[in-house]
């Protein structure tokens, strides 16, 4: 704790006051009884000790430079470096462990959720043209401690799902969460905060615009590139733990206390037909010249129409009709899934019990899936099913580890995504 503090001393002589509270709460993590403080305060504090051994380079040049007397400081930060890293060896050794109780076989996992979450935002804050953390926008200087505010809460949200009984629970009240942050931020916007819109316009919050508006725009591809790279990591699980407006969907569907029913045989037909009127409209009204007026009136009718879906056929159905039938992005995310690493698989000893159809919500699960060993193309990764298999025949899957250690990697990667996305201003 006490090399933290010096860090926080550190930075408050800098004027830094985004690291004076970061390691400040890095301090506090050091006096609390979560199983992450070893990991994180031991890479946290050899980073520190680097820190240090900087500083002291840079006043010794200073000083022999200008001929002063650098022995002395060089001891002193010397000294303060040896601290720090033996500060964060002793945290690294197993001896610690008991201090240290909550979640210790989730420790590793959450450590990494914090990590990535922290070094992912801290290279927005470096390299970003604007600034895109909120408490940057509004507080400058202060952009590092919400990244670490936000590091925390990736470790918490890593741990509740890492859970396989509480995460069908967990996971669509995080979501609704993560998804009610993103209109709350959009509300401000439109009251006059332009500071929580990251470019301080407007942009309609339907999906299908992801696509369609650089096509009518003939240019901004920046969210069109966000959501690929984003589905490229998540998978098709960007529709269970990212889409702003599929958390909804989920909500409908689970209001009609409906077993879910499996998609229709024309589902495919339905949604690849959608999809191309989007992206078709969208650029006959950029060739025929269509006022933006128009354009945004037409997106907004297709929103307001996907609405309808969620209210009329989801809460009716039991099934996320909008994400797997009406939703573009939806179709663009399962087939990008393809390329990415993530994949549940059924095992060949299934016996077809249909428990684990019964809380698929995407339709994934029909008859041919047992056959297939494997879901559909409509599977959101959400892992709803894996808790009610009795057996545990579902399990994810990544290349070269095991399925434990898969599932494992894949919430780290889905808690990274939401805290990280959670964080930035909204488009």
């Amino acid at each position: 704790m006490l090399a933290c503090l010096f860090l926080s001393a550190h930075f408050l002589r800098l004027g830094q006051p985004g690291l004076t509270m970061a390691w400040a709460g890095l301090a506090a993590l050091a006096l609390s009884p979560w199983a992450i403080a070893r990991p994180v305060l031991s890479l946290s504090l050899a980073a520190g000790a680097l820190v240090w051994i900087d500083t002291g380079m840079d006043l010794l040049q200073f000083r022999l430079a200008a001929g002063l007397d650098w022995l002395r400081m060089a001891v002193i930060l010397g000294g303060v470096s040896l601290f720090t890293l033996g500060s964060a060896v002793l945290m690294a050794r197993r001896a610690g462990q008991d201090a240290y109780p909550i979640w210790e076989e989730r420790a590793a996992p959450m450590a990494a959720a914090f990590l990535l979450t922290a070094g992912l935002l801290g290279v927005v804050q470096a390299m970003a043209p604007l600034p895109l953390l909120l408490a940057e926008r509004y507080l400058p200087g202060w952009g590092h401690a919400e990244i670490f505010l936000l590091s925390l809460y990736a470790a918490w949200v890593c741990g509740l799902l890492l859970d396989p009984h509480k995460n069908p629970r967990v996971r669509p009240r995080l979501w609704l969460f993560f998804s009610a942050a993103f209109f709350l931020q959009l509300v401000l916007g439109l009251a006059g905060l332009e500071r929580m819109l990251m470019t301080g316009k407007l942009h309609l919050p339907v999906p299908a615009l992801i696509a369609a508006g650089p096509i009518y725009r003939g240019g901004g591809f920046f969210m069109a590139i966000l959501f690929g790279v984003s589905a490229l990591l998540a998978g098709p699980a960007w529709c269970s733990h990212l889409c702003y407006i599929g958390a909804w969907d989920d909500q409908a569907s689970r209001r009609s206390g409906r077993r879910p029913k499996p998609m229709t045989r024309t589902a495919w037909a339905v949604r690849a037909a959608i999809a191309a009127f989007a992206f078709l409209a969208a650029w006959l009204m950029r060739q025929l010249g269509v006022p933006v007026v128009v354009a945004v009136w037409s997106a907004a009718v297709f929103g307001l129409a996907g609405v309808g879906v969620m209210l009329l056929l989801s809460r009716r159905r039991g099934s996320m009709v909008h994400c797997t039938t009406y939703c573009p992005m939806g179709l663009a995310a399962n087939l990008l899934g393809k390329l990415s690493p993530w994949r549940l698989r059924i095992d060949k000893d299934c016996g077809h019990c249909g428990k684990c159809a019964a809380v698929c919500r995407y339709g994934a699960l029909d008859g041919s899936a047992f056959t297939r060993g494997k879901p559909g193309l409509s599977c959101s990764l959400c892992g709803d099913c894996l808790p009610r298999c009795p057996h545990g025949f579902i399990r994810y899957r990544f290349p070269g580890v095991s399925p434990t250690t898969a599932r494992a990697a894949f919430l780290v990667a889905m808690s990274v995504l939401h805290a990280t996305f959670l964080g930035v201003a909204r488009m």
